[in-house]
């Protein structure tokens, strides 16, 4: 049997940039859909980590006990506001679940509960946001500026985000897994 691309926009697909992205905040970039729908779409990119001086009211360096939290920047609409992506589902009416063990949401209380436990959650502190309006997600789709690929929790909070890009295009296979061999520079070839 052929292996059929995964072609379907919905809630917990990766959009996986294509090499005609070349510059920019998309370069490389793999976005989690978060929302999808006639009205349009929502998403974070998860593969661009961000270095930051936060607030210590919002992370306390001091206090971080736990190794599975990340500063990512979730795109380019809202930059200063911080959306947690996460694994635990321990507060349902704060999250919405995006796919299987993730989840999009929470307060300041959980963000200090999960920083300071050394066994929390996984975390992604994400600064800003992708946004498309009705049907532009899919134009852009079309077009041939994505690639799509079922999210995990595996991909989002195991991989280093350096390796996502790359390794998604590998486990798609095919043509994908040689163009995940493509140097970023070029000149390098």
């Amino acid at each position: 049997m052929e292996n059929v691309p995964y072609s379907q926009i919905q809630k917990g697909t990766f959009m996986i940039a294509t090499p005609d992205i070349e510059t920019g905040i998309f370069f490389r970039g793999v976005l989690l859909i978060c929302e999808h729908n006639p009205k349009g779409s929502f998403g974070i990119v998860i593969n661009k980590s961000l270095d930051l001086e936060l607030p210590e009211e919002i992370l306390n360096m001091d206090k971080l006990t736990n190794p599975r939290v990340g500063i990512r920047t979730g795109g380019p609409v809202q930059t200063n506001q911080m959306m947690l992506l996460h694994t635990s589902d321990k507060i349902p009416q704060q999250t919405l679940q995006i796919c299987d063990g993730v989840y999009l949401g929470g307060d300041l209380q959980f963000l200090q509960e999960a920083i300071t436990n050394p066994k929390g959650p996984s975390v992604h502190l994400c600064f800003g946001y992708s946004g498309w309006g009705a049907g532009q997600l899919e134009r852009e789709f079309l077009d041939g500026g994505w690639y799509l690929y079922p999210a995990s929790q595996e991909l989002i909070f195991d991989v280093p985000s350096e390796k996502l890009w790359q390794t998604i295009l590998r486990r798609m296979g095919g043509k994908y897994a040689t163009l995940s061999m493509i140097p970023e520079d070029l000149s390098w070839n």
